[in-house]
């Protein structure tokens, strides 16, 4: 079993003019609201305000791949988080869904200017989710918002003279 470690602290950064965009999973809601919710609390928490947080709703984990990649085109933001929830059922359904969004997640990751965080669940049963969406295990949504202000900040002190782009096809 996995618990939160110890991180580091968030950088001390004015998160007043940096938007946020997050994209969440319509199914399984009881446990992407939750997510959702700690998510936005922590960015707050922050010190991010409530105008540049931007919440976007697909019906599946699947889909959370192509809003992504949408909202990167349309540009303004400085990272985007997706949130879904994937709990294992009788057929292999939950293994194609799994696959698909880590690997459509990372390829927009591996070429993209901002980063994208990974906030999907992917737990053997319900109660699994439960506890990471505001249960015993904390908030998965809460610790996805730290870490897209980490890797804000890190992208921004450390890709400014970069263009992510040209080494890829």
């Amino acid at each position: 079993m996995s618990t939160k470690k110890d991180t580091t602290a968030l950088p001390k950064i004015n998160l007043g003019d940096i938007k946020f965009a997050i994209v969440a999973a319509e199914w399984n809601s009881d446990i992407t609201d939750a997510l959702l919710d700690g998510a936005i609390k922590r960015l707050a928490k922050a010190g991010v305000p409530d105008d540049a947080i931007k919440v976007f709703r697909v019906p599946g984990t699947v889909e959370l791949t192509y809003a992504a990649a949408l909202l990167m085109k349309a540009g303004g933001y400085g990272a985007i988080i997706v949130l879904g929830c994937v709990i294992r059922g009788e057929t292999s359904h939950y293994d194609y869904v799994c696959q698909s969004v880590t690997e459509g997640i990372t390829r927009l990751n591996a070429k993209a200017k901002i980063p994208v965080i990974f906030g999907v669940l992917t737990t053997e049963n319900e109660q699994q989710a439960l506890d990471r969406a505001g249960g015993c295990l904390g908030n998965k949504g809460a610790e996805c918002a730290e870490c897209a202000i980490k890797m804000w900040d890190f992208s921004t002190k450390n890709m400014t003279n970069i263009s992510l782009f040209d080494n890829f096809n």
